[in-house]
């Protein structure tokens, strides 16, 4: 139970990107009022937790009822996840977890940042889903498992919403430098989730015979 939390904990924290989304949402709601940048916050967090959630708890069935079996969806979010932990690890600007130049330049556009950018791509990215529907798939869809696995989304929206809150305060008192440095840690430690993903997907598949025993 708490090896399935810190697990989900770690992932969740590492593909949502709390910190991340705080200081982009800082540099596109520079001359908003502090009630219209809490208001923002609350519904792009809302919004993420809900698009979440849904393929948390109904991704991996889903996948079933197309004939995706759960070694292959542990190998694919580990795939995934392995290549935005890269990302974070080396600093990609423009990586898996960044905003296109075109999304930058619509975003500044828009009246209303919560649903685009910030409650997708930003919070429910594609890693964050493969991230809900492989850790669903680790904990086997049982009952007991998803709610580890949900209580630990809970945590992470509410700490991005909490963060969010105060972005403006936090994009001065973080620089650069400890941005960066958070963002590798987590990326290490989300490689090395999603290498052990893609192990346990291989074992399972049954595409390397076990060794025999004597």
């Amino acid at each position: 139970m708490i090896e399935t939390a810190l697990k989900s904990l770690t992932t969740f924290f590492a593909t949502i990107g709390p910190i991340e989304a705080a200081v982009l949402f800082a540099t596109l709601t520079p001359k908003m009022a502090r009630a219209e940048r809490q208001r923002i916050a609350l519904r792009a967090t809302l919004i993420a937790f809900v698009i979440l959630v849904f393929f948390t708890v109904l991704g991996g069935p889903i996948m079933a009822q197309l004939g995706v079996s759960i070694s292959a969806l542990q190998a694919a979010g580990g795939i995934i996840l392995l290549v935005i932990s890269l990302d974070m690890i080396f600093a990609r600007p423009g990586g898996a977890i960044k905003l296109t130049p075109s999304e930058g330049a619509e975003a500044q556009s828009r009246d209303d940042v919560a649903v685009f950018p910030l409650a997708t791509p930003l919070l429910a990215g594609p890693g964050a889903m493969s991230a809900g529907i492989l850790l669903a798939a680790n904990a086997h869809q049982e009952p007991f498992g998803i709610a580890i696995v949900t209580a630990s989304l809970v945590a992470i929206m509410l700490v991005t919403l909490a963060l969010l809150l105060i972005a403006q305060e936090l994009n001065h008192l973080l620089g650069i430098t400890a941005q960066r440095v958070l963002i590798r840690v987590f990326g290490i430690l989300l490689a090395a989730i999603a290498v052990q993903a893609l192990f346990n997907g291989i074992a399972g598949s049954g595409l390397i015979p076990a060794p025999m025993q004597h």
